[in-house]
């Protein structure tokens, strides 16, 4: 299980209750908040640990928000339009503005987001007793000419949502890798996933500059 944290709960559920009331009406919308916090709690107590202070750590409180309201909403909340609510939400001033702060186009912007991703390896590198159970990143440099290219095998989310009725719905937050991607003006390119039946999940990024990236 993981440490209960409210944080992205509460702050998330603040930001996302415009475009539920939109898109679902007050109703809907007010069970689904409501009933998510006991759901949140619970899909917590049945995830694999891979440590609190786990960089990718963020992964799962954030993502788990999204699974819980869908869940909350009892079937009123169907996954094409959920898909809507979460696009608007991403691309929300505030969370543009957290989101944009690297430009990739920007050679020190790229390597840093590099040395992040290999920096979230060498933490599970580090702590042996979560590194079965944490995303692992598989880098190839010579793969591409331009941009980051690394991907997974294993995915907690996908573990969790596959055993636990929510493969439906993590799609969608799988696709937050591409607006989150575009936020840093960058452009994600991506053949597989494990959570629609991939035997990885794969992450080309390339600033958006780049016309013909190889």
């Amino acid at each position: 299980m993981m440490k209960y944290k409210g944080t992205y709960l509460k702050l998330f559920s603040i930001m996302l209750k415009k475009y539920l009331k939109e898109q679902y009406g007050s109703e809907v919308t007010k069970k689904a908040l409501k009933e998510s916090k006991a759901i949140y709690k619970e899909m917590l107590e049945k995830v694999d640990d891979i440590g609190a202070d786990n960089p990718m750590a963020s992964n799962i409180y954030s993502c788990f928000v999204f699974l819980a309201i869908w869940k909350a909403a009892e079937g009123a909340i169907d996954v094409e339009s959920f898909r809507t609510v979460i696009k608007r939400f991403m691309k929300s001033p505030m969370v543009s503005k957290i989101m944009g702060r690297a430009d990739l186009n920007r050679p020190e912007d790229l390597q840093k987001a590099k040395d992040k991703f290999h920096a979230m390896q060498d933490w599970a590198d580090a702590h042996p007793q979560y590194k079965d159970k944490t995303w692992d990143f598989n880098f190839d440099d010579t793969k591409h000419k331009d941009g980051s290219y690394y991907h997974f095998t294993r995915c907690p989310l996908e573990k969790f949502a596959r055993g636990n009725g929510y493969l439906e719905v993590l799609p969608v937050c799988c696709e937050i890798d591409y607006l989150s991607t575009e936020a840093s003006h960058g452009v994600l390119h991506r053949d597989y996933t494990l959570a629609t039946g991939g035997h990885i999940c794969d992450y080309w990024i390339v600033p958006d500059k780049i016309a013909n990236p190889q």
